[in-house]
């Protein structure tokens, strides 16, 4: 189960308040845009609306590059190229150790979902936590470049072991691959075979796409 302090970050998540005490990129990104803009509750609706604020957010993030030398290059090698998954452009990493992610965010509604996201996950998976490096665009559409160990899969992953797994950590198997925390207020969505590898038993969460809802 969680810690308290795990706990108390989650709520903080939720909650849109600013995370203290953290000094990570991906974190001080979160909490510059939690300082104009709140954190949505409302999953997958009012996408129209919010892709203005999702916009305007784009924005913000690029002053924030700018000011804070988080505009990467030189990260990605196209001959490193391993795949194109439902969010993210996938490099397998110079040091042979990381995969390097480029996130364009389209399965969230704004930029600040993105990061809740990304921040929950760090939070609860830390084996497989990603490490913000900075944001790059392509054809006017801004991305996050995200880092994240590359896990080798030694068995096949047994999706009841997973079911059981997000049940002892309060997570209720609402439909299909699709998963509620009640007591957090958390969404974790699409958790398929694909999206978690087993290795030497070991559960390793590679790709969760999370949400904050209200109960």
């Amino acid at each position: 189960m969680f810690s308290n302090d795990t706990r108390t970050k989650l709520e903080h998540i939720v909650r849109g308040a600013i995370l203290e005490g953290e000094n990570d990129h991906c974190t001080a990104v979160r909490n510059y845009l939690c300082a104009g803009f709140s954190t949505s509750k409302t999953v997958k609706r009012d996408f129209e609306r919010n892709a203005i604020i999702k916009k305007e957010q784009a924005e913000h993030l690029k002053q924030y590059a700018a000011s804070n030398n988080l505009w990467v290059s030189g990260l990605l090698d196209k001959d490193l190229y391993l795949t194109r998954g439902g969010e993210a452009e996938v490099y397998f990493g110079k040091d042979s150790l990381n995969v390097l992610k480029v996130n364009d965010a389209i399965y969230y509604a704004t930029w600040l979902e993105f990061f809740n996201s990304v921040s929950i996950h760090n939070l609860l998976f830390p084996n497989t936590a990603y490490i913000f490096l900075g944001f790059t665009e392509s054809d006017g559409i801004l991305k996050a470049v995200m880092q994240q160990p590359f896990i080798i899969a030694d068995d096949q992953v047994d999706l009841n072991d997973v079911k059981q797994l997000l049940a002892f950590n309060g997570f209720e198997n609402i439909k299909r691959n699709d998963y509620k925390n009640s007591a957090l207020g958390i969404l974790l969505e699409d958790i398929h075979d694909e999206n978690v590898i087993s290795n030497k038993g070991v559960l390793f969460f590679i790709d969760t796409v999370f949400y904050t809802i209200s109960e």
